[in-house]
C-alpha cells in the first residue's frame, strides 16, 4: 500500500541507517515511511529491536502493512497481559517489539531483557524526550548495559525545538546520538522528485460574504482590545508572542499558559477573565468560516444568555464591535421588514416584548457559506470531466477540519444547502424560540388575555417531527464493491450549538446509520453517487492513519480540500510522486483575505524558521566525542549519590583528595536501594532515583509507593491526588496501613513550584475546623496520625536528593518483607509479639488514652479484659494523670441507661 520509497527517502533512510541520529523531516513528508523501511530491515528473527513512544493505532497500521507486504516475522507487543515469565522467551525470539516504557523499565531493572541481545532501538515523536521521561530512563539503561547497539531517532515536529535554549541538542544528549538530520520541505532532492510529478493544482479563492467580512472584524477588534487590556493589567506580559496574529495559531494557548501559569495564583479576576475571553473569541473566530450562520448565531445567542461563562467581567460584551458583530450574526439569519418595525399600542406593544412575535415577523434569509456554492460548481465540473471522459470515472476525496464539517457537507451534497439550513434553523433558533413564545402565550393566558390562536400552534407537530432525535443503528462494514451503486437516503448528523452552560461548544446531535471502510476505524461520511465521492474528517481522528487507509483504498482522482492542513498537502505530493502514472487533481479551497489563510500562510512561515533556526544550530553545535556513550567516558551515564546540581570545584577537589589518599584508588559506596512500587514507574521520579546512584527494586506494594528503610514509607502524592485522596477518605486508609506496619510512615506532597497553588483561598480562612474543607481534613489526619510526618517537595528533583538525606546511614529494606505486608496482615511491625492491631486500635480511641501513655497501658495489661480489672487509682499512676484515668475508668465501668424494650417489660 505505502509504495516503494522516493529518491530523497531512500537518501534519508540511507543516511540514518548509516549512522545513529536524529532525522527531523517536514511534518506530513512520510517521516512514518522511513520508519516502516526500518522496520522491514529489522523484521527477523536474527535481531532485536525495540520501538519507542508508538500509540496502539500506529502499531496496528505497522503491522498490517508489513504483513501486506508478505513479511513473515511480524511486530508483537508486550504489554501487561505477558506474564513476567513469558516476556523473556518473548524478547529472545528477536524482530521489531512494541514495549510499553513501564514495562520495559521494569525489566531492564530486574535484567528481564536480555540487553546484550538487543541490536538497537527505534524512538518515534524524538521531540518528547526530555531527562526525566521514561524513554530517557529506558535509554540511558540500554547504554549503560549495551555499548554497540544502535539508536535511531524520527520526528517531523521542527517547531517543537524552536522554543528553550539548545533544546535540540539538550533533546540529541537524552537520546545519545551525534548526528541531526534536517529534511526541510525546501530542500534540494526534495523540490526536485515533488516537483517532477507535482499534483495539478486548482486554487479557488472564495470571497467572504459582507457581512461575514464585517463579523471578522469585529472579532479581530475586539481580541485586540482584549490583548492590550491583557498587557495594561500585566506589564510583564510585554511579549512578542502575543500578538494578534499569533492569536490565531493553534499553540496560542500553549503560549499564553507559557506566560501565565507561574503566576496564576496572583492574578486578579480581570486578567483571568480575560485570557477565559480570548478562548472564546478564538472559538467564535473558527465558527465564523468552518460552519453555517445558523450554528454560528446559535453560539453568540447561547455565549450571551450563559451566565456560567460570562459574568460581570466580560466587558466586550458591550463594545460597539460586540454590537455590530450580533447585527451582521442575524441579518445571515433573519431579517425584519420594515412596515413590522414599528411598534403598536395597547396589547400588541406587550407582545412585541417578547421573541414569539418577532418570531413571527422574522424573514428567513439564510446566507449560504460562499464554500458550499464553490464546492458544488467544483463537483460539477468534476461530473462533466467523467461523463466526457473515456476512462472510468474518478473517485472523489474531500477533506474537511472535523465530523461536524464533514456531517453539514453530506447534507448540501445529498439534499441542498436550503433544505440543510431550514432544518438546522428549525432544531436550534426556531425551537428555542417557538418554546418562548408557547411560554409567553401561557403567561398571557393566565392574565386573562385569551388563549393562543389555534393557528399559532399549527406548526408545532411538525417542529417535533423535525427534532426527533434517532438512535444510530450497528451495521456491518461495507467494502467499496458492496457501496458501489447503493444509494443511501438515511441523513447525516448535524450538529448545532445548544448553549449548554457547561460546554462552549455543546452540541445537540441527530446520529445516523454510518458505511465506514473496512480499513478505517474513524467515522467518515460516504456519498454514495457515480462516481464513489467520500468525505472525511482531517482532525479529531482515533486512528491518525485513518485519512491515508482511506486515500490509498479509494485511490481518488480528485481530492477536495475544503479546509487547508498542511500535513495532508504534503501527504498528497507524495501520493502522487509515489504513483506517476496517474492523474491527480486537488481543489484547494480557501477565504482570500480572511483568518482562515493567514492561520495557514503562518504554520508555514513558522515551520520554516524552525528549520531555518536548526540548520543555524546545527552549524554551531559542539558534539563531544562520547556523545553516543559508547564508552564509559560519558557523564550522562555516571551513576553517584551526588545531585545533579552539585558540580562545585570543591566537591570535585575532594573527591580527587580521597582517591589520592587511597593509593590512586577511588573506595567504592556502599550499595544503597529502594523498594519502588511497578506502578509509579509512570512517574519521573525512579529515574532521577536511579541516576542518583540508588539501586531500583520494583515490585508490587499493597502499602506504600517507596520503601526507603525497613522502618520507613512513602506514600507519594501530588496536590490534586492529595485532594481526591483526602474527598474520598481513601488517604485514610492509607496512612492507616502505613503506621499500622511501619514505624515511620511518610507522606510526600510534590508540587511544581512553576504552579503555586493553596488548599484554600485568603478569603476563605476559618478559625473552625470544616468536614468539607481540604486544610481541615489535613488537620485532622495529622491528629489522627501523630507519627505520620508531611513533606512538602517542589518538583521530583528536591524528592530524590530528599530520599538521599533520609537514607543516610540506615539499613536497607527488604523487597520480600516489603511485598509481604499487605493490608489485611495481622501483624504490626514495631511490636508483632505483643499486641494485635484490633485491640491496639480501639485502645487508642478510648477517652484518655493518647500517642503519649498507651504504651504504659500495653505494659501493665494483657488484654481490655486485663484493663478493665484495673483500679482508677492504678490507672491515675499508670497514665501518670489523674483526669485521664477517670475518663478511662467511667468509660469501662459506667452503664448507659437503655430504655428497655416494651415487649421485654412485659414478660419480665
Amino acid at each position: 500500500m505505502a509504495g516503494p520509497l522516493l529518491e530523497f527517502e531512500t537518501e534519508m533512510f540511507l543516511s540514518l541507517f548509516g549512522s545513529d541520529g536524529l532525522l527531523v523531516t517536514a511534518e506530513g513528508m512520510g517521516i512514518d515511511r522511513i520508519l516502516l523501511q526500518f522496520m522491514r530491515v529489522y523484521s527477523e528473527e536474527g535481531s532485536l529491536v525495540l520501538l519507542l513512544n508508538t500509540t496502539t493505532p500506529e502499531q496496528e497500521y505497522f503491522t498490517e502493512q508489513l504483513r501486506m507486504e508478505g513479511v513473515t516475522h511480524l511486530p508483537r507487543t508486550v504489554t501487561s497481559d505477558v506474564q513476567s515469565a513469558e516476556r523473556y522467551n518473548v524478547y529472545t525470539q528477536g524482530g521489531v517489539l512494541f514495549v510499553t516504557s513501564r514495562i520495559l523499565v521494569v525489566d531492564f531493572l530486574t535484567d528481564r531483557i536480555p540487553a546484550h541481545l538487543i541490536s538497537g532501538i527505534l524512538v518515534y515523536r524524538a521531540h518528547k524526550i526530555i531527562e526525566s521521561c521514561q524513554e530517557a530512563f529506558i535509554l540511558r539503561l540500554f547504554r549503560q548495559k549495551n555499548k554497540t547497539g544502535f539508536i535511531k531517532a524520527f520526528t517531523d515536529k521542527a517547531t517543537a525545538f524552536s522554543s528553550g535554549f539548545c533544546q535540540v541538542e539538550r533533546v540529541m544528549r537524552n537520546l545519545f546520538v551525534k548526528k541531526l538530520y534536517l529534511w526541510p520541505r525546501f530542500q534540494a532532492s526534495v523540490n526536485t522528485a515533488l516537483d517532477r510529478h507535482k499534483p495539478e493544482v486548482v486554487e479557488l479563492h472564495v470571497s467572504l460574504t459582507p457581512a461575514m467580512r464585517a463579523i471578522q472584524s469585529s472579532i479581530l477588534d475586539i481580541m485586540s482590545a482584549c490583548l492590550k487590556e491583557l498587557k495594561r493589567y500585566n506589564p510583564t506580559l510585554e511579549a512578542e508572542d502575543l500578538s494578534l496574529e499569533n492569536t490565531l495559531g493553534r499553540s496560542f494557548d500553549k503560549t499564553i499558559r507559557h506566560y501565565l501559569d507561574p503566576l496564576w495564583h496572583q492574578l486578579g479576576a480581570k486578567t483571568k477573565a480575560l485570557v477565559q475571553d480570548l478562548k472564546v473569541l478564538r472559538v467564535l473566530l473558527l465558527y465564523l468560516t468552518q460552519y453555517d450562520c445558523v450554528t454560528f448565531l446559535n453560539l453568540l445567542e447561547s455565549l450571551r444568555s450563559s451566565q456560567k461563562i460570562f459574568g460581570s467581567n466580560s466587558g466586550w460584551l458591550f463594545l460597539d464591535s460586540s454590537t455590530s458583530m450580533f447585527m451582521n450574526a442575524r441579518a445571515r439569519v433573519y431579517r425584519i421588514p420594515e412596515s413590522k418595525k414599528k411598534l403598536k399600542v395597547g396589547a400588541e406593544a406587550e407582545k412585541q416584548k417578547s421573541s414569539s412575535v418577532l418570531e413571527l415577523k422574522r424573514e428567513l434569509v439564510l446566507e449560504k457559506s460562499p464554500k458550499w456554492e464553490a464546492l458544488t460548481e467544483v463537483l460539477q465540473e468534476i461530473e462533466r470531466e467523467n461523463k466526457s471522459s473515456q476512462h472510468e470515472p474518478g473517485g472523489v476525496l474531500i477533506c474537511a477540519s472535523d465530523d461536524r464539517t464533514c456531517a453539514q457537507l453530506q447534507q448540501c451534497i445529498r439534499h441542498s444547502s436550503e433544505w440543510m439550513l431550514n432544518r438546522l434553523y428549525a432544531r436550534t433558533i426556531g425551537k428555542r424560540d417557538s418554546a418562548a413564545a408557547a411560554a409567553f402565550e401561557l403567561d398571557a393566558h393566565k392574565k386573562g388575555k385569551g388563549w393562543p390562536r389555534k393557528g399559532a400552534k399549527g406548526k408545532e407537530p411538525a417542529q417535533k417531527k423535525n427534532t426527533k432525535s434517532t438512535k444510530s443503528k450497528k451495521r456491518p462494514s461495507l467494502t467499496l464493491t458492496q457501496m458501489v451503486g447503493k444509494e443511501e437516503t438515511d441523513e447525516a448528523a448535524v450538529m448545532g450549538s445548544t448553549g449548554d452552560e457547561d460546554e462552549l461548544m455543546g452540541e445537540e446531535e441527530e446520529e445516523e446509520e454510518e458505511l465506514k471502510l473496512d480499513l478505517s476505524s474513524d467515522a467518515y461520511y460516504g456519498v454514495l453517487k457515480e462516481p464513489l465521492i467520500v468525505i472525511h474528517p482531517l482532525k479529531g481522528l482515533t486512528d491518525p492513519h485513518s485519512l491515508t487507509r482511506v486515500l490509498h483504498e479509494v485511490e481518488p482522482s480528485y481530492v477536495v480540500l475544503y479546509d487547508a492542513e498542511l500535513s495532508f498537502v504534503r501527504q498528497l505530493e507524495i501520493y502522487k510522486a509515489s504513483r506517476p502514472g496517474k492523474t491527480l487533481r486537488v481543489y484547494f479551497l480557501i477565504y482570500g483575505g480572511s483568518t482562515e489563510e493567514q492561520k495557514y500562510l503562518t504554520a508555514l512561515s513558522k515551520e520554516k524558521k524552525a528549520f531555518e533556526h536548526l540548520i543555524r544550530e546545527k552549524a554551531t553545535m559542539v558534539i563531544p566525542e562520547e556523545r553516543e556513550g559508547r564508552e564509559d567516558t560519558n557523564l550522562d551515564l555516571a551513576r553517584n549519590l551526588e545531585p545533579a546540581n552539585a558540580t562545585t570545584n570543591t566537591r570535585k577537589a575532594g573527591m580527587c583528595l580521597v582517591v589520592f589518599l587511597n593509593g590512586g584508588q577511588e573506595q567504592p559506596k556502599e550499595p544503597s536501594q529502594v523498594i519502588v512500587d511497578m506502578r509509579e514507574f509512570r512517574s519521573e521520579l525512579p529515574s532521577l532515583l536511579h541516576r542518583r546512584g540508588l539501586d531500583i527494586e520494583p515490585v508490587t506494594l499493597e502499602v506504600g509507593d517507596y520503601i526507603l528503610t525497613p522502618d520507613t514509607c512513602v506514600e507519594r502524592k501530588s496536590v490534586s491526588d492529595l485532594i481526591g485522596s483526602l474527598q474520598s477518605g481513601r488517604l485514610y486508609t492509607q496512612c492507616l496501613s502505613m503506621t499500622r506496619y511501619y514505624k515511620k510512615p511518610v507522606l510526600l506532597i510534590e508540587f511544581d513550584p512553576a504552579k503555586p497553588f493553596s488548599l484554600m483561598a485568603r478569603t476563605d480562612f476559618r478559625h473552625e475546623i470544616s468536614s468539607n474543607d481540604i486544610s481541615s481534613k489535613l488537620t485532622l489526619l495529622t491528629l489522627h496520625f501523630p507519627r505520620l510526618r508531611i513533606l512538602w517537595c517542589p518538583s521530583p528533583h528536591a524528592t530524590a536528593d530528599l530520599f538521599l538525606d533520609l537514607k543516610q546511614g540506615r539499613a536497607e529494606p527488604d523487597a520480600a518483607a516489603a511485598q509481604a505486608v499487605t493490608a489485611e496482615s495481622d501483624t504490626v511491625a514495631e511490636s508483632a509479639d505483643l499486641y494485635n492491631p484490633g485491640p491496639y486500635d480501639f485502645l487508642l480511641k478510648m477517652p484518655g488514652v493518647n500517642t503519649k501513655n498507651y504504651r504504659a497501658l500495653i505494659k501493665n495489661a494483657d488484654s481490655l479484659a486485663d484493663l478493665a480489672k484495673l483500679s482508677q487509682d492504678k490507672l491515675a499512676e499508670i497514665l501518670g494523670n489523674s483526669n485521664n484515668a477517670k475518663s478511662l475508668y467511667e468509660f469501662l465501668h459506667n452503664v448507659t441507661n437503655i430504655p428497655v424494650p416494651a415487649q421485654r417489660a412485659k414478660q419480665t
